[in-house]
């Protein structure tokens, strides 16, 4: 073989290898991309509708299931409802309906009428009501020397409780159209009762009764 013709056989050989290398090459890249996992657009948009654990979505959910089991009576929120006090717990004047009533018989007297709002269960103590009259507060003494009993209020159960407004005799004495009761001293809520028109002079209060009868104090 001369010369010129092995220099172009050499160029031929060198340029096939060539070629076969880069072909073997792309398709050796070509199957790497074929085994690697492909991500299809709908996975990616999957992905993106995913709620985080920290979001608002996740969290009213977490909502939900705690409310059905308050619901269900699992909470801690109970109580006694509606107002009501736990029984035997001392009545403030505001767990009160009030109502007084002018009497005659004794020379005259002022009824007082208590019965425990709807819901309410509460014990008048054993001592008879504060019950004091005018701006300067002058207080009622007690009508009886010994303590009565104490009374529970719930439902139409009714305590009553008898104001003497005068005990002397003597002419004088303060005009009032109003007194004011409260469940012993520390009551934070007196209430204020109208009354028809009094003359006040050493005033009297029995104690607590379930019978009207049984209210109507001493001159």
């Amino acid at each position: 073989m001369s010369g010129n013709r092995r220099k172009a056989f050499l160029a031929t050989t060198v340029l096939v290898g060539g070629a076969m290398l880069l072909t073997a090459c792309q398709d050796t890249d070509a199957g790497a991309d074929a085994g690697a996992p492909q991500t299809s657009p709908s996975a990616t948009a999957a992905a993106g509708s995913a709620t985080p654990s920290g979001s608002p979505a996740a969290t009213a959910g977490a909502s939900g299931g705690t409310g059905k089991d308050n619901k269900n009576g699992g909470g801690t929120g109970g109580g006694t409802g509606g107002g009501q006090k736990p029984v035997g717990q001392v009545c403030g004047a505001n767990d009160i309906s009030w109502s007084t009533k002018s009497e005659t018989q004794a020379g005259g007297y002022i009824l007082v009428v208590a019965k425990a709002k709807p819901g309410i269960s509460c014990t008048l103590p054993a001592v008879h009501p504060t019950v004091a009259f005018g701006s300067d507060g002058t207080e009622a003494g007690p009508a009886e020397q010994s303590t009565g009993k104490q009374i529970t209020l719930f439902g139409e159960t009714t305590a009553y409780a008898g104001v003497n407004p005068k005990t002397t005799s003597a002419n004088g004495g303060k005009e009032l159209d109003s007194i004011i009761v409260a469940i012993g001293h520390d009551d934070p809520e007196p209430v204020s009762l109208p009354v028809a028109a009094i003359t006040v002079d050493k005033p009297v209060v029995t104690n607590w009764h379930t019978s009207s009868k049984d209210a109507v104090p001493s001159r």
